[in-house]
C-alpha cells in the first residue's frame, strides 16, 4: 500500500521557545560553532522549509537550541487509498446518475 510521506520544520518554533525571535539573535550561534551563512540564508532557514540541509547545519542548530533532529523536523505518515486497476469493475451508483423530475408550477 503506498503511503505519503510529510514533514514539518519546527525551527522557529523551538527558537521562540528559547527566547530567540530574530535571525540576527541565531547568527551569532551559528557563527562561534563555524557555521558561515549570509543573513538571508539564515533567513530562508528560519522562515521557510529547506529541502536540503547539510549535516553540519543540522548538528548545529540541535546544538545551538539543545534538542534533536527529530525535534527540528516533525514528520508524518500515512496510507493512501489503493489505486484501481486498468479495467477493474467499479460499481455504478444509478442514484447519482437519473435527473431529478422537474415540476411545474402555473405562474400566479
Amino acid at each position: 500500500m503506498p503511503r505519503q510521506i510529510s514533514y514539518r520544520w519546527r525551527l522557529r518554533e523551538l527558537m521562540a521557545a528559547r527566547g530567540m525571535f530574530t535571525v540576527a539573535e541565531l547568527m551569532p550561534h551559528l557563527d562561534e560553532r563555524g557555521i558561515t551563512l549570509s543573513s538571508s540564508q539564515v533567513h530562508r532557514l528560519v522562515s521557510g522549509t529547506p529541502e536540503r540541509l547539510s549535516l553540519p547545519v543540522l548538528a548545529t542548530l540541535c546544538d545551538i537550541l539543545d534538542c534533536t533532529p527529530a525535534d527540528l523536523i516533525a514528520t508524518s505518515a500515512q496510507n493512501l487509498p489503493a489505486r484501481r486497476a486498468v479495467g477493474e469493475e467499479v460499481p455504478i451508483n444509478l442514484a447519482a446518475r437519473r435527473p431529478t423530475r422537474v415540476r411545474l408550477t402555473p405562474e400566479g
